[in-house]
C-alpha cells in the first residue's frame, strides 16, 4: 500500500476528491479537504471506503498497530548489534505526563546521563501515534531490515560512530530483546515514590507495546551495564542564579 500521509489525494465516492489534512493510524481516523479550506470531514479508514487517487482501495488493518516504536526500535539495535555496531544504545523514559514515552538512539561513548543528540535519533510515542515513523526517512509499517538500511542512508556518519564492541551490553540488550519482544518494551525509569529518595536498582519496568496485551509477568529485567551508581547521583543541573548586571560573574576561588 502506498504511505498515508497529511497531503495525500483521496478519492470518496460521495464527496469526491479531497486532501488528507491529519492522520491518525492508531485509531484509522483521517480528517480531509473536499473543496473548502475552512471544513474538514473525518473518515474512518475501516468503513467508509477511502481511496487513493488513482482509485486504488486504502484498506486499514482493524488489529490497531503498535502505540509506540520502541519494541521495533529494540529489534533494530539487536540486528545492528549483530551486524558489529555495538556501541548502538537505546534510552527510553516516560514523559512528565506518564502517557507517553521518549526514545532516543545514540553512539559512541556508552553515557547515559551525558549522551549526544543527532537530528532525527529521538522521538515520541505521541508523535508516533499521528505519524507512525522514527524520523529518518522511513515509511510507515517498514520492517526491520527497511529501518536500518533508511537510518544507514540518512545519517551515515551517525551510524559509523556505532561500529565497535561493547559486549556486555550487546549481551544484555539481546537477552532483554528475548525476553520481552514482540510485545513488550523497557523503560529506564528511576522511580521514586511520592517524591522519596530513589531505591537502588529497582528491576526495570516494562511496558506493553500493544493495549490488548497483560501486563508483563515475566522474570525482573536488569539494568543496562553502566547504570550501577547512578541512582546516588543527581541528574538535573542546578539552576543558575539570576545576574542582572549584564557583567559576567568570576568564580569565587578556594581558600
Amino acid at each position: 500500500m502506498k504511505a498515508l500521509a497529511p497531503g495525500t489525494v483521496i478519492f470518496h465516492r460521495h464527496r469526491g476528491y479531497g486532501v488528507i489534512t491529519t492522520v491518525n493510524l492508531l485509531t484509522g481516523w483521517i480528517s480531509a479537504r473536499f473543496g473548502s479550506e475552512s471544513r474538514t470531514l473525518d473518515l474512518n479508514l475501516s468503513t467508509d471506503e477511502v481511496q487513493f487517487a488513482d482509485g486504488e482501495a486504502i484498506l486499514f488493518r482493524r488489529a490497531p498497530p503498535d502505540r509506540m516504536p520502541h519494541a521495533r526500535l529494540m529489534a533494530v539495535v539487536r540486528e545492528l548489534h549483530k551486524a558489529g555496531y555495538q556501541k548502538l544504545y537505546l534510552y527510553s523514559w516516560p514523559k512528565p505526563s506518564g502517557l507517553h514515552w521518549r526514545w532516543h538512539l545514540f553512539t559512541g561513548p556508552r553515557d547515559w546521563m551525558q549522551r549526544s543528540w543527532r537530528e532525527g535519533w529521538y522521538g515520541s510515542g505521541a508523535d508516533y501515534n499521528s505519524n507512525p515513523v522514527m524520523g529518518w526517512g522511513d515509511l510507515p509499517g517498514a520492517s526491520t531490515e527497511e529501518l536500518i538500511h533508511a537510518l544507514a542512508k540518512f545519517d551515515p556518519q551517525g551510524l559509523a560512530q556505532a561500529l565497535g564492541r561493547d559486549e556486555d551490553h550487546a549481551a544484555w540488550f539481546a537477552a532483554v530483546c528475548d525476553a520481552l519482544l514482540p510485545g513488550y518494551m523497557y523503560s529506564l525509569d528511576m522511580q521514586r515514590s511520592d517524591g522519596g529518595p530513589l531505591i537502588d536498582m529497582p528491576p526495570v519496568p516494562v511496558i506493553p507495546v500493544r493495549a490488548s496485551l497483560p501486563p508483563y509477568s515475566g522474570p525482573d529485567i536488569p539494568w543496562p551495564p553502566g547504570w550501577a551508581g547512578l541512582w546516588s547521583k543527581v541528574h538535573v543541573m542546578p539552576t543558575p542564579r539570576i545576574n542582572l548586571t549584564g557583567l559576567p560573574e568570576v568564580p569565587e576561588q578556594a581558600d
